[in-house]
């Protein structure tokens, strides 16, 4: 057992340290010299296309759709795509399309998912950058420049995933998360960059090129995490996917036990789902180059089943129901190792803190409440995982993955930018 006792403790210890560090590389050659600033550098001015799918979002739409058209940009439209909504989102978008010729509405018939509402959109959109966002986010003044600037530099370029920052922080989850977005998500972002790509643009906001996603086929209609699977296919064909810091976006995050798990277990369903699809990466020399951005999250799967499993055996041991499973026993109160992850993890929590200081005020007052991350999301992650697995494997192929309404949270006292 002192094999797994150690990959269990030595994994995230590791794989901190391994974030740090590369996330502390981005920082000083891609990040550092843009830090202090409001707006990125002049340059070509080139028009987009804002797409916005909407299913059910009637609470959250007005102000989704004002910043948004707040956008500093001088040339873009914004194209909102109604998937079958059964509240007054159609009506309310027509509303917003008279009152301003820059929005344009698309309805769909039915409830068609995400990936094919965003389809739709991109397939109706008059130019060759698409700014994607959720119908429940708050599109910062500036984050279009500093997504277009970096497809300007690079025509390779076939994705830029921006910065998502929480706005509801007045229960505990919704502080917790806070930390979640800063500590583990923003720093993974940069750390993945510098291996030279991402495991996963961010569905709320990424802009895209569209002649790179027509080269793909656009989104997959069967993928439960359609962000996922469209960062895979772009970077298999050959494109390149890239992480801006300064391109904000304030979104709301579930504030329930039961809106959280089911967020949660649909991206844990996701994440394997990209995994088994892109396993024959492994017989393909010409693609190892992708091969880091796949290990970690494969990984990340061994070990909560591991944990699951090494959780299940101190139950048991406790109960007196172990009997052969007697070896898989080990203790899980702190230890020497126990109090090296908890100072590494109060360490990141600290360095991805102060990274993300300049982009979201008031990160110091939630510092209390990241450290309470791994007991709770860990423990998350690992249930996710081990009740997705079994479900992405019986898992009919071919099936539509369509959306529901999800958990926004409380809304009060959100954070606005």
């Amino acid at each position: 057992m002192e094999g797994l006792g150690g990959f269990l403790v030595g994994y995230p210890l590791v794989m901190a340290v391994v974030w740090m560090l590369l996330a502390l590389g981005f920082l000083l050659r891609r990040e550092w010299h843009d830090r202090g600033r409001s707006f990125p550098p002049a340059g070509i001015q080139s028009p987009v296309s804002i797409l916005i799918p909407c299913f059910n979002e009637a609470a959250n739409l007005a102000d989704t759709i004002r910043y948004a058209l707040a956008s500093h940009w001088p040339q873009f439209e914004l194209i909102a795509i109604n998937d079958g909504s059964s509240d007054d989102t159609g009506r309310l978008l027509e509303q917003w399309a008279t009152r301003d010729l820059r929005v344009r509405v698309v309805h769909l018939a039915q409830n068609q998912g995400k990936a094919m509402a965003l389809q739709a959109g991109a397939l109706l959109a008059r130019h060759e950058l698409l700014v994607c966002i959720d119908g429940d986010a708050l599109l910062d003044a500036q984050a279009v420049a500093w997504l277009v600037r970096q497809f300007q530099a690079d025509p390779g370029l076939a994705a830029v995933t921006g910065n998502p920052r929480i706005r509801n922080r007045t229960t505990l989850l919704g502080r917790i998360q806070v930390g979640e977005f800063s500590s583990i998500v923003g720093l993974i972002k940069r750390a993945q960059s510098m291996l030279g790509g991402l495991f996963t643009v961010s569905g709320v906001i990424t802009a895209f090129r569209r002649s790179a996603l027509h080269e793909v086929g656009y989104w997959s209609v069967d993928m439960l995490t359609e962000d996922i699977a469209i960062t895979w296919a772009l970077q298999r064909a050959g494109w390149r996917v890239a992480y801006e810091p300064k391109a904000l976006v304030w979104i709301l995050m579930p504030e329930t036990l039961r809106g959280l798990w089911k967020q949660r277990l649909r991206w844990a369903e996701g994440g394997i789902q990209v995994l088994l699809a892109n396993a024959n990466l492994l017989l393909l020399p010409r693609q190892w180059r992708l091969l880091p951005l796949l290990l970690e999250p494969l990984l990340s799967l061994v070990w909560a089943q591991a944990m699951a499993l090494m959780l299940l055996a101190w139950l048991g041991q406790h109960l007196g129901l172990l009997g052969w499973w007697q070896p898989l026993a080990m203790p899980l109160l702190p230890s020497s190792s126990g109090l090296w992850l908890g100072a590494t993890c109060l360490l990141q929590f600290a360095f991805s803190l102060w990274l993300d200081r300049p982009y979201d005020q008031g990160l110091g007052r939630n510092f209390y409440w990241m450290i309470w991350y791994p007991i709770a999301f860990w423990v998350l992650t690992m249930a996710t995982s081990v009740v997705a697995l079994p479900l992405v494997l019986l898992r009919r192929r071919g099936l539509r993955a369509r959306w529901v309404s999800p958990d926004r949270g409380f809304g009060i006292g959100s954070v606005k930018p």
